[in-house]
């Protein structure tokens, strides 16, 4: 069977158990949170397209918030997402997140540094409380390397189809490339909890990664008739230390 064939068999198979997990979750009135965040271009789009395209589109919803307005710029920083968590029978995913003040705002200094380091002691608490008042939160970092980042971003501009994803930050992801990774760093093992943990997801290979992404999704949420699955450890795993040196995460 030829790799893509092998890669569409996969991917069907798993957004079967999608399905699933969701009647489940409307069912059982449960709240799905899934926090995707990574490097420009490193494939956050694509997953979600795939594990959301077969799913009810009523009790599914994608959030990518634009650029705070002039008011809610002045608001409490966590108030604009907190509007759109998922109520019961809910799933929903957050293309980027309250995560931007960790990454973009701080490495292009779109925020102050207490914003910055307020945000670093508050989100762990935050998240906490979403924990306790019953939501389920699902977090996975996409990362890719550098080199592989430069091929994506130049594909872009190459794409008319992706022309919408092209934006003047982009130009500026190579060259801070060792910021956001500083960045990233930080930003992993400070909010990385028991209630909300942190997935990293090597991300070079996009078809690998989708399929494992979906994958550990669906082994995190208990419903029922689920089929087992195998996750690749050495594509997306739990964070911790190891995965700053072992070559999990781009350096």
């Amino acid at each position: 069977m030829a790799k893509d064939q092998k890669y569409d068999k996969k991917l069907l198979h798993l957004q079967i158990e999608l399905v699933k997990l969701q009647k489940h979750v409307i069912a059982r009135g449960q709240k799905i949170l899934v926090i995707f965040e990574g490097r420009d271009s490193a494939g956050k789009d694509g997953t979600i397209k795939r594990l959301t395209e077969h799913l009810s589109p009523r009790d599914i919803r994608i959030i990518a918030l634009p650029r705070p307005s002039a008011v809610e710029a002045t608001q409490w920083y966590f108030q604009r997402y907190v509007a759109h968590l998922p109520a019961a029978g809910q799933i929903v995913l957050f293309n980027r997140s309250w995560y931007n003040r960790a990454g973009v705002e701080h490495v292009m200094g779109f925020c102050q540094d207490h914003e910055y380091h307020e945000f670093l002691h508050n989100v762990p608490l935050f998240e906490d409380m979403l924990a306790q008042s019953g939501i389920t939160i699902l977090k996975y970092y996409l990362d890719i390397g550098r080199d592989e980042q430069k091929k994506r971003l130049k594909a872009r501009h190459r794409d008319p189809l992706k022309k919408w994803k092209i934006s003047p930050i982009d130009t500026q992801a190579l060259k801070h490339f060792d910021d956001y990774t500083r960045a990233r760093d930080r930003m992993l093992r400070v909010s990385d909890s028991a209630a909300a943990p942190w997935m990293v997801v090597r991300a070079n290979d996009k078809k690998v990664a989708r399929l494992a992404v979906i994958a550990d999704l669906i082994t995190r949420v208990d419903y029922e008739d689920a089929a087992p699955h195998e996750v690749d450890q050495g594509v997306v795993r739990r964070f911790d230390e190891g995965c700053l040196t072992d070559g999990m995460l781009a350096s």
